[in-house]
């Protein structure tokens, strides 16, 4: 194929991981009421399962200081047409998340062809890989970084005087950074995966700099987390464990390199 013919076939790869997303947004736009009601909110809740499961452990513990989120936050729209653009763009980030594994199907169509017949074996199974990564990326924030999240920033105050009446944008974009992200990095054991096929890392080279991964991590848990340190420490736990099965992968690409 020529490099227009390419350029056609992945405009059409693009478009229907676009009419995907829509499709997936258009459900989400209908079933508002779940969408925001259960999803959105649930986290700052009362009733949250992870807010409950915590309180019963406080009171298990006598640690009060566990039982979190058990004032329902009040949240504020000040623009005329906030609700309706929040509504919107929460729809598309749902169509997005849902439409994860057929965006990655798609891709994997794409750069299909240009792979040898033993790399196309090799790489069976990725896509079920990818996706089940970025779904428990997606939970593990949602159940576990969201409600500590929640409960720090909601309550936090410099001031008695100065009440949290929290913007509905600001938590909705708060909560959509934090799951994206952690989606999205709990794909690091794929992308060693495909970076050690191609011989951009080794897994001695992922030896050599687990430290300055391990500092990396850090930097990045403390971004889309708030700063205290247990969500750090909960969120860097997952991240240096996927960090050394990437190693264990690279591990096993290049005694398959060798045994080729």
């Amino acid at each position: 194929m020529s490099f227009l013919d390419h350029l056609e076939e992945l405009r059409w790869h693009i478009i229907r991981s676009f009419a995907s997303i829509f499709v997936f947004a258009i459900l989400a736009f209908v079933f508002k009421n779940f969408v925001f009601d259960v999803v959105i909110l649930g986290p700052s809740r009362p009733d949250f399962f992870t807010n409950q499961l915590l309180c019963r452990i406080s009171e298990a513990l006598n640690l009060p200081v566990l039982c979190i989120n058990q004032e329902q936050l009040k949240f504020q729209n000040i623009q005329m047409s906030g609700q309706f653009v929040m509504h919107i763009w929460v729809a598309f980030i749902t169509g997005l998340v849902i439409s994860f594994p057929y965006i990655f199907w798609e891709f994997w169509r794409f750069v299909r062809p240009a792979l040898y017949e033993n790399e196309v074996k090799h790489s069976r199974g990725a896509i079920f890989f990818a996706s089940i990564l970025f779904s428990l990326g997606i939970l593990f924030a949602y159940y576990v970084i969201t409600p500590l999240s929640v409960y720090f920033l909601g309550n936090y105050q410099v001031s008695e005087s100065v009440e949290n009446i929290i913007n509905f944008g600001s938590y909705v974009s708060t909560i959509s950074s934090i799951v994206l992200a952690s989606g999205v990095m709990f794909e690091l054991p794929i992308f060693i995966y495909f970076l050690s096929k191609v011989g951009l890392v080794t897994a001695e080279f992922l030896k050599k700099y687990r430290r300055h991964a391990i500092v990396v991590v850090l930097a990045l848990a403390a971004i889309i987390t708030p700063p205290d340190m247990i969500s750090q420490i909960m969120v860097c736990l997952p991240l240096i464990v996927l960090y050394e099965a990437g190693i264990v992968i690279a591990k096993r690409v290049e005694k398959k390199k060798a045994m080729a």
